[in-house]
């Protein structure tokens, strides 16, 4: 569930949405689960955001949507 949201709201902050990847990996924690986002290197700082607000509030969406669904979702800018 919380892939298909950051899908969803991941093309809307970058431009260049066609090189945006988001894959899932498995946390150090039981049951929890990463997702990993990748963009082009000038959409790294829309990701990020001033102070971090926006991959903030990227982790909260997840966060949200994972309760929901009874599981544990980090998310994570990878280079």
């Amino acid at each position: 569930m919380s892939r298909e949201l950051i899908a969803y709201v991941l093309p809307w902050l970058v431009d260049h949405p066609e090189e945006a990847e988001i894959t899932e990996v498995e946390g150090d924690r039981p049951g929890e689960t990463i997702i990993e986002i990748s963009v082009h290197p000038d959409d790294m700082g829309k990701v990020i955001g001033r102070r971090g607000r926006v991959i903030q509030s990227l982790r909260v969406l997840a966060k949200a949507a994972g309760q929901r669904a009874g599981t544990s979702y980090g998310v994570e800018v990878v280079d």
